[in-house]
């Protein structure tokens, strides 16, 4: 058994952002009472974490199977979710435990104001993400959803539109795209809806891995805010790895008395970087 006697700490301000806090402990409170619940969709963007609510009764369903559910409670997670979601409810007498995220919510009600105003909406997004499938929703599906500008080459465009992100983007991307955009010669009403709690943890994580000799990244690999953190800990420290569970860890990434730091994404619990500290201590 060797000893590398691994200082290891988690950063204080990775795990759940407020909004996923919101969803699991509306779950909780439910499971706790009445011993099951239908989700719609992963509560969350991690397996590990989705793995402890399903134990305790939590059922994940897709659309498909909404459709044919009738006289339950269901839980819309806090990535939110489409205008014809809640218009299903209603027609199959379901009651919706809403735990969308108040950040979501406030951005889905802007994008709404936008089309009704007749603008042409781009959301600066990821195709098929939850989050952004119910903001296209606000918009009857009008909305031009794009990853990254060069997409946007093989679309006509108007000469104005309005442009939004999805909250968990990269505030740096998000500018670098209004900016080009701009320079094509269109007329851009640009909306930061990058969500603060998000965007600050870049700031934070920069500080953060410059202090350690290795950083072990925790996320789902599901997660799109887990991608652009974890990109953030490589940039700035290069021994950075990812990983969503403990069996995953190696101890050859490490050499004796490396001082470690574990920070996570938004979907990560501290449960979960808990126990990779108490792995890594054991080597």
């Amino acid at each position: 058994m060797s000893n590398l006697n691994l200082q290891v700490n988690i950063d204080k301000s990775s795990g759940f952002c407020f909004g996923v806090v919101y969803a699991i402990e509306m779950a909780e409170d439910i499971l706790d009472n009445e011993g099951y619940l239908y989700c719609l969709g992963d509560i969350v963007h991690n397996d590990e974490e989705v793995a402890r609510l399903t134990n305790r009764g939590l059922k994940i369903i897709d659309h498909e199977v909404l459709k044919n559910l009738k006289n339950e409670k269901v839980l819309i997670r806090a990535h939110g979710e489409a205008p014809s979601t809640y218009q299903l409810a209603l027609e199959n007498n379901l009651t919706l435990i809403d735990a969308s995220c108040p950040v979501v919510l406030k951005l889905q009600n802007r994008i709404k104001n936008s089309h009704d105003d007749d603008e042409q909406v781009l959301i600066f997004g990821k195709h098929g993400h939850a989050e952004v499938i119910g903001l296209q929703g606000q918009t009857d599906g009008k909305a031009i959803v794009f990853q990254d500008s060069a997409e946007l080459d093989q679309v006509e465009l108007p000469a104005k539109f309005t442009l939004y992100s999805q909250t968990t983007k990269s505030t740096d991307k998000f500018y670098h795209i209004k900016d080009e955009l701009l320079s094509r010669g269109y007329e851009v009403k640009a909306n930061d809806t990058i969500c603060r709690q998000v965007s600050n943890r870049y700031e934070e994580l920069e500080d953060f891995v410059s202090h350690y000799d290795k950083i072990v990244f925790v996320s789902g690999k599901k997660s799109s805010n887990g991608k652009v953190l974890y990109d953030v800990c490589k940039k700035h420290n290069t021994n950075s790895y990812f990983i969503s569970n403990v069996e995953e860890l190696e101890q050859g990434w490490f050499v004796e008395n490396d001082k470690v730091g574990i920070c996570g994404a938004t979907s990560t619990p501290m449960w979960l970087m808990e126990n990779v500290k108490a792995a890594l201590e054991q080597y």
